[in-house]
């Protein structure tokens, strides 16, 4: 993702993932606001560390999720092609407790910021919205939308950015 890139007008493309769904071992499709397959969530069972990869409707694997190890924060790791792409960590010295950043392997930081436990809250870089997480917008109980604002927003990356601040925040709340 290339977050300082200027063009085009935002075009909105929502993504509806199901609440509930990470479990180890758990698979299922986010669709697109059309109702089509767009992604694949793979719960990657008999792994020593949790794990979750985020497939393409082909089933190739575009992003891998994993809780890091060994770490004295909880931390969640994206990679994609099997090289580190981003961390997420709570943020540090923040008042309020559903503060994430994500710092890309560039050195790019984004903001992780809201209702982390009701499914409301946004990610940004530099004050500018990329995505925005809500289930104000459905109908459907235990399903949320990944919302991603910015044309030049990579949508795997937005999505999995809300997977495992969610995924935090539910352990830290002791939710395993």
């Amino acid at each position: 993702m290339q977050p300082t890139l200027a063009g085009a007008p935002p075009r909105s493309r929502k993504y509806l993932v199901r609440d509930r769904i990470f479990g180890i071992g758990d698979d299922y499709w986010i669709e697109d606001e059309h109702g089509h397959h767009a992604f694949l969530v793979d719960g990657k069972a008999l792994r020593l560390r949790e794990t979750f990869e985020l497939k393409d409707p082909e089933r190739r694997v575009l992003i891998t999720i994993r809780k890091k190890m060994l770490a004295l924060r909880d931390t969640m790791t994206i990679e994609r092609d099997d090289r580190p792409l981003a961390t997420i960590k709570r943020k540090r010295l923040s008042l309020l407790r559903n503060h994430y950043r994500v710092e890309l392997v560039d050195g790019t930081e984004l903001d992780v910021s809201g209702k982390i436990m009701d499914r409301e809250f946004a990610v940004e870089y530099e004050g500018e919205l990329l995505a925005e997480i809500s289930r104000r917008w459905l109908t459907v109980r235990d399903t949320y939308a990944v919302n991603v604002v910015r044309e030049d927003a990579d949508p795997p990356l937005l999505i999995a950015i809300a997977v495992g601040v969610i995924r935090l925040a539910e352990r830290e709340r002791g939710e395993d």
